[in-house]
């Protein structure tokens, strides 16, 4: 098997969670739910997906267990796709390269809305002491799952194993090419505010991301070394940037790449498509352990 199509009835596990996966699934018809702890006391529903969305791409970006369940709702039909064979998918359905990043970046969004949330609440509940005012706010961990997770589980900090393997492939890449540009120390590559429409691999010198870059405030908040990637909701979501990148060296060399670019990317280095797949989700898997954690922080002072 490399692609097939399969169907489903109502209450059909898809997907267990727990378990090793390689292969990743489209759904074609019908809806799935999503779940955490399925089948248990503290079982709870995360989301539905519908026709023309992918799940457990996660298992396949990188080498996880399973970190939900997903149970057919109603009659369902599917594509089962391995993931020795997402090469040979890619090519054929170029196309479905930006949907799987799209989809990847609507859960960082989401993910990300939710963490500040949590960091503003964990903030205010230091100093105020008091957690009266948080049930609304314990009622979207359960929403998110995470709350079920809180008394007796943890999530596991993410490696970088794979999305470092990822980059040394693309290291060996030549850096020359049409959509390199080379950019002198100082050099604002983009600014923080303005609507973004591509991401960007770093092939040479330093990149610094900064927030308030030039004004009070600025912060320096990372910098970035060859082969990172950056900018990438900019690319997927068309959303104004949240911080502004500098070149931090003369002689820095970066890569351009448009949603349009992707298909031909994939085709004369699909190393680099993986790269950025394993970069997304990389972001998502250390992004939910960030807010995990807070989550954590939050219920257990709830509970003094």
């Amino acid at each position: 098997m490399s692609m097939i199509e399969k169907t489903f009835s109502s209450g059909d596990i898809i997907i267990k969670e727990g378990e090793t996966g390689n292969t990743f699934f489209y759904l074609l018809e019908g809806n799935v739910a999503v779940y955490k702890n399925y089948g248990e006391d503290d079982q709870v529903q995360i989301r539905i997906l519908e026709a023309g969305q992918y799940f457990g791409e996660m298992a396949i970006i990188e080498t996880y267990p399973r970190s939900t369940s997903v149970v057919a709702e109603g009659d369902v039909k599917v594509q089962e796709i391995e993931a020795e064979a997402l090469n040979e998918y890619f090519k054929d359905n170029p196309e479905k390269i930006i949907l799987i990043m799209n989809q990847l970046g609507k859960r960082l969004k989401e993910m990300t809305a939710d963490y500040d949330e949590a960091k503003k609440m964990l903030t205010d509940l230091r100093s105020a002491g008091s957690s009266k005012k948080y049930d609304g706010f314990f009622k979207q961990m359960v929403r998110q799952s995470i709350f079920t997770y809180t008394k007796n589980a943890r999530i596991e900090k993410p490696s970088a194993e794979a999305l470092r393997e990822a980059a040394e492939t693309v290291a060996k890449q030549d850096k020359d090419g049409n959509n390199v540009e080379s950019y002198k120390k100082g050099t604002i590559i983009f600014k923080q505010g303005e609507v973004g429409k591509c991401m960007y691999i770093v092939h040479g010198g330093i990149v610094a991301i900064y927030n308030n870059y030039g004004q009070y405030g600025e912060i320096k908040l990372t910098e970035l070394y060859p082969v990172a990637c950056f900018g990438e909701m900019g690319m997927i979501s068309e959303d104004a940037r949240s911080a502004t990148a500098v070149s931090e060296s003369d002689e820095t060399y970066v890569e351009i790449i448009k949603p349009e670019d992707l298909a031909d990317l994939f085709k004369t280095c699909p190393a680099k498509v993986d790269m950025i797949l394993k970069h997304l989700s990389y972001r998502l898997r250390s992004l939910t352990y960030d807010y995990f954690n807070a989550c954590k922080e939050i219920y257990e002072n709830s509970e003094k």
